[in-house]
C-alpha cells in the first residue's frame, strides 16, 4: 500500500512538473520535495541585430521546453568570478537572458511571497546559478524564489552616438542591463503565479551592483509597479555615469578596435562578442548604470535625496569589512588618507577623533568603508522617512567561527550571502574552513528576517518580526540592527550607529550631489 502512495506523489509530481506559461509549456525538476525551473528565457537572445537594444519578447514554442539546465551567462572574466564572485557561472554568451525558479508548491492554497535575486559582481561579472544564490533553503521556508542572468560589462552599459541616434529624443537606451531586469519582472507579473507565487508581492533584492540595481529600479519610471519591496545588501555610493561621460567611453572603445570616426551601429553590432570583457582601466566600465536615458533619467542618488522614489518599503544594510572589496575600485584605503592629511589636516584628525583610531591603515580602511558603503543605508532610510515610507536598516557583523583568523577587520563584502540564502550546508566556502553548528543556526536567523520581509512588509509595518522585533527606521531613534555583536551569533538593536561620522559623510555627499 505504501508503494502505491508513493507512486501515485511521483504520478502528481510529475504532472506538477509541467507549467503552462503565456510562451509555452516547460518542464521542471524536483529537489526533495521542491520544483526547480533552471534557463528559463525571459526574453529573446540579445544576438546580432538585437545586440545594444531594449529586450524583445520571446518567440512562442511549441510542445514541452526542458528547463533543467542552467542558461548561459554573459561573457565576462571566468577566473576573476571563480576567485570574488561567487563560484564559476559557466557557459557564457550573448544569448544570456535566463532566470531560474524554486518554488516549494505550484498550487498552493494561498499564493506565495516572491523574491527575485539580482546577483552582484560589479556588473561585469556573474550569474544567477552560483552556489550562494541557489533558492532552496530560502523557497522551503514558503516563498518562490527567482535569480537571473542579465547583460554585463559593455554588453549591459553602452553609449555611442551611432546607437543613441537610432532612438526619438527622449528615449534612448543605454542601461541594458537594468532594460532587461525590467524584462524578468515583467515575465515574472506575466508567469509566476502559474508557480504558485503572489504578483502582488514581489520584493527585488541585491547585492553590490545587484543592490545598487535594485536602487535604480526604484528610481525608474520603466520599473514602477512591477516589484513592491527591495531589499538592498551593501550598495555602494558612486555616482552614475552621465550619459556623455558614457558616450565618450563608447567612442574610445570604438577606437580601441579601429573602427572609422564616422561607424556605423551595424558596423559595431559586428565587433566578436569575445572582444568587450578584456578590456581594462580606461576602457572598462565603471561599476554604476548610465544616467540620462529613459531607464534612468537622473542620477539615483539625486532622486532620493530629492525623495522621488517609487513608495515602497525598503530594507538596506551593509557590513563590517565592505573595505575588502576597495581593490576592485581602484582604492588604496591608506594613500586616500595619507592624500587627506597631506591636503587637509583639519579634515584627517577629525577623523581620528571620530573613530579614535591611530593607526592609519585601520582609519583608511574604515573611513573608506564608510564612505564608499555604510552612509548610503543612512541616506536612503531619511528619504524613506521623508516620503512616509518605511525602511528597516542592518548591520552586518558576523564572521564564521572557524575562520576569524581570515577576517580580522569584519565581514567582507559579499559573506552575509549564503546567511541570506541559509546555504551554509551546500556553499563550500574558498577557504576550505567548515561551517559550525552556531554559523548555520544564525544562517537560519539571518534568512528568516528575509523571509519576513518578504512576507510581512507593507508599507504601513513598523517593525519585522525575527529573533528580536526590528522596528523601522525613524529620524529620532535612528535605530540599526546588528546582525553579529562582537562574534555572537546574535541579533542586537543599536540606536544612533555610528550617528556623528556618518552624518558628516552625509553632509560631504550632499555637497557633491546637486539636488
Amino acid at each position: 500500500m505504501e508503494r502505491c502512495f508513493i507512486r501515485e506523489a511521483e504520478m502528481k509530481n510529475e504532472r506538477r512538473l509541467r507549467i503552462m506559461t503565456a510562451e509555452g509549456e516547460l518542464r521542471g525538476l524536483m529537489d526533495e520535495d521542491l520544483f526547480v525551473f533552471k534557463g528559463i528565457p525571459y526574453a529573446a537572445a540579445p544576438t546580432g541585430a538585437l545586440r545594444w537594444r531594449p529586450p524583445q519578447p520571446v518567440q512562442p514554442w511549441q510542445g514541452v521546453r526542458n528547463a533543467t539546465e542552467w542558461g548561459a551567462a554573459s561573457w565576462q572574466n571566468r577566473d576573476f568570478c571563480v576567485a570574488a564572485g561567487g563560484g564559476d557561472p559557466g557557459c557564457f554568451s550573448e544569448d544570456c537572458l535566463y532566470l531560474n525558479i524554486w518554488t516549494p508548491d505550484v498550487e498552493p492554497s494561498r499564493p506565495l511571497p516572491v523574491m527575485v535575486w539580482l546577483h552582484g559582481g560589479g556588473f561585469t561579472m556573474g550569474a544567477g546559478n552560483l552556489d550562494p544564490y541557489r533558492g532552496k533553503a530560502l523557497a522551503a521556508q514558503g516563498v518562490v524564489v527567482v535569480t537571473l542572468n542579465y547583460r554585463l560589462g559593455h554588453f549591459g552599459f553602452f553609449a555611442h552616438p551611432a546607437l543613441d541616434a537610432q532612438y526619438p529624443v527622449g528615449g534612448v537606451i543605454n542601461n541594458f542591463a537594468l532594460l532587461d531586469k525590467i524584462a524578468a519582472l515583467q515575465w515574472i507579473q506575466r508567469n509566476i503565479p502559474a508557480f504558485g507565487g503572489d504578483r502582488h508581492n514581489i520584493t527585488l533584492f541585491g547585492e553590490s551592483s545587484g543592490a545598487r540595481s535594485v536602487l535604480s529600479l526604484c528610481c525608474s519610471p520603466l520599473a514602477e509597479g512591477l516589484f513592491h519591496k527591495g531589499i538592498v545588501q551593501s550598495a555602494y555610493s558612486l555616482p552614475d555615469v552621465p550619459q556623455k561621460q558614457a558616450q565618450q567611453l563608447g567612442l574610445q572603445v570604438a577606437a580601441h578596435f579601429n573602427l572609422p570616426e564616422n561607424v556605423s551601429a551595424e558596423q559595431l553590432r559586428e565587433l566578436p562578442a569575445d572582444r568587450f570583457w578584456p578590456l581594462e582601466r580606461p576602457l572598462a566600465l565603471a561599476p554604476v548604470p548610465i544616467s540620462g536615458d529613459a531607464v534612468l533619467p537622473k542620477p539615483m542618488l539625486n532622486t532620493f535625496m530629492a525623495g522621488k522614489q517609487h513608495r515602497i518599503p525598503l530594507m538596506i544594510g551593509s557590513n563590517s569589512d565592505e573595505a575588502s572589496v576597495l581593490d576592485y575600485f581602484g582604492v588604496d584605503p591608506t594613500a586616500v588618507l595619507k592624500q587627506m592629511r597631506s591636503k587637509n589636516r583639519i579634515s584627517y584628525r577629525l577623523m581620528k577623533w571620530l573613530y579614535d583610531l591611530h593607526d592609519d591603515a585601520l582609519l583608511g580602511r574604515a573611513v573608506a568603508r564608510d564612505m564608499a558603503f555604510t552612509v548610503l543605508p543612512l541616506i536612503v532610510a531619511q528619504s524613506q522617512y521623508n516620503i512616509g515610507m518605511p525602511a528597516w536598516r542592518y548591520w552586518f557583523d558576523y564572521v564564521s567561527e572557524n575562520a576569524r583568523d581570515l577576517y580580522p577587520h569584519g565581514t567582507w563584502h559579499g559573506n552575509e550571502i549564503p546567511y541570506v540564502f541559509n546555504t551554509l550546508d551546500t556553499f563550500t566556502p574558498l577557504t576550505e574552513r567548515t561551517y559550525s553548528a552556531q554559523d548555520k543556526a544564525f544562517a537560519a536567523k539571518v534568512s528568516a528576517y528575509w523571509i519576513a520581509f518578504a512576507r510581512e512588509a507593507s508599507e504601513f509595518s513598523a517593525h519585522l518580526t525575527g529573533e528580536v522585533d526590528w522596528p523601522v527606521w525613524r529620524a529620532g531613534e535612528d535605530i540599526t540592527l546588528a546582525l553579529g555583536d562582537r562574534g555572537k551569533a546574535e541579533a542586537v538593536l543599536k540606536k544612533k550607529f555610528m550617528r556623528g561620522r556618518l552624518r558628516l559623510f552625509r553632509l560631504m555627499m550632499r555637497s557633491h550631489v546637486k539636488l
